[in-house]
């Protein structure tokens, strides 16, 4: 736990004092805003709109155990395959065991938060299968030999010239190349890929229970060659993209769309409902479904539940003013940001992880900026009420806080020192949480209290 929080620390202060970071972090930040005005101009009832996908999501997490079975039965009654992993080992050893049957030594995987949640490429890696990323913005990553920074823009870090690097030092392409060309580079390297792999990997972005498909929407097309030239296809879902009908994209494709990237609709969204059937020309001969687990149902807990109802979009990390000065990588976890504060400590444990839900202004505006209304500033106060409750803070902390208590409710003891004295005291106490950063704490030579006294006596 410590370690967890001091290395938290270190990074975040890095980060914080890190000029070129955040103004390349704003540059790409204000990009988004600008188009998700534009975005959102295709409601005309904006927030009856996220009122209705909030009940839907409502209904769909209290149903939770009905709705994945009835997924279950219509999914494999067209010859598809359901396996449910309760964790992360048992999602990784599927993936192998389908691997190995199939005899590949190489897959290919678009975007998915959820992979990177298990860690896949490693695990692959140590098996000698070659797992290749995709995606553009994991692709870079991956040549970098880094994490997705953000839910939905994995390299949203970088700049154009630090890509350009990445492809110079990784691929030995010219220095200084442009977007465009870059991107031909890749097109080039990945189209490869596709047609010699036998095995596609997904995630999704929502389940359909009534009809028993898993949805998945991309900008690039990825996906869809990721899973068209490969005969099997996998996707690892978590339980929580569940929703009751098909009817029910026509809300939440277009919400996805515009708080995720400010587009009316995505360029790609594709409904996989099994393998190839007779008559259709591509697609994979076989397809399995992972139902992931690995701490989903922690979430269920009364005071966090709402947490399941997130689309992913990554809007609140956008808005989030921690989030925008120490970045994705400083959180240590797979979801970073407001709502990565909120789940991680339940996906990955309280005690190792509760320091996430105390990195946070609680200003509210990620709640604001949520599609589906999430309460998350209220649901990180609710993972302090619990660290507390459950005794997982440090004797140090909560003898700190007593002590301040004490101090706080007696006015007594708040005059009995002056203004200098008091001011050392905190000075000493705050030398490097805050003295270091902002400066000294300065104390009034006399306190309101005592003014007021002498006020009354002249």
């Amino acid at each position: 736990m410590a370690n967890n929080i001091s290395e938290f620390i270190a990074k975040s202060k890095v980060k914080a004092a890190d000029l070129e970071h955040k103004r390349k972090l704003a540059f790409n930040i204000q990009k988004y805003a600008d188009t998700v005005v534009k975005g959102k101009q295709q409601f005309s009832n904006l927030d009856l709109a996220r009122r209705r996908a909030k009940n839907t999501k409502w209904k769909a997490i209290e149903n939770l155990d009905k709705h994945l079975e009835e997924f279950e039965k219509n999914f494999t009654a067209r010859g598809g395959k359901v396996i449910w992993a309760e964790d992360a080992a048992e999602a990784l050893q599927a993936v192998l065991q389908i691997c190995q049957e199939k005899g590949t030594k190489q897959v290919v995987k678009s975007k998915s938060m959820v992979t990177e949640e298990i860690h896949l490429n490693d695990f692959l890696a140590k098996h000698n299968i070659d797992s290749v990323e995709t995606d553009l913005g994991e692709y870079i990553q991956q040549l970098d030999g880094e994490a997705p920074y953000h839910i939905v823009t994995p390299a949203m870090h970088k700049s154009k010239e630090d890509v350009a690097r990445v492809f110079h030092e990784k691929l030995g392409t010219e220095p200084n190349l442009s977007p465009s060309e870059l991107t031909q580079i890749a097109r080039v390297n990945l189209r490869a890929k596709y047609t010699s792999s036998e095995v596609g990997i997904t995630g999704g972005n929502f389940l359909l229970a009534d009809v028993g498909a898993v949805c998945v929407s991309e900008n690039e097309g990825n996906g869809r060659l990721s899973t068209a030239f490969p005969k099997t296809h996998i996707a690892i879902v978590g339980i929580e993209k569940v929703l009751p009908s098909i009817n029910d994209l026509q809300l939440f494709w277009p919400l996805l769309a515009t708080y995720g990237t400010g587009q009316n609709v995505t360029v790609y969204n594709t409904i996989f409902t099994g393998g190839r059937t007779s008559g259709e020309n591509d697609g994979p001969e076989e397809m399995y479904v992972i139902l992931l687990d690995n701490g989903r149902t922690n979430l269920l807990r009364k005071e966090v539940r709402e947490s399941m109802y997130c689309i992913r979009c990554g809007s609140c990390l956008n808005a989030c003013p921690v989030y925008k000065n120490i970045g994705g990588h400083a959180y240590g976890a797979t979801y970073s940001g407001p709502i990565g504060s909120v789940i991680s400590p339940h996906l990955k444990g309280m005690e190792e992880f509760k320091h996430l839900s105390y990195a946070s202004s609680l200003c509210g505006n990620c709640t604001e900026v949520c599609p589906v209304k999430i309460n998350i500033h209220e649901m990180l106060l609710e993972n302090r009420h619990i660290a507390v409750t459950e005794k997982l803070n440090g004797f140090s902390e909560n003898g700190g806080w007593k002590l301040w208590r004490i101090a706080m409710m007696s006015r007594g003891l708040m005059n009995m020192t002056s203004g200098n004295m008091k001011a050392r005291v905190m000075n000493k106490l705050f030398k490097s949480s805050w003295v270091a950063e902002r400066g000294k704490i300065d104390f009034a030579p006399q306190s309101f209290n005592q003014m007021w006294k002498e006020r009354n006596k002249k």
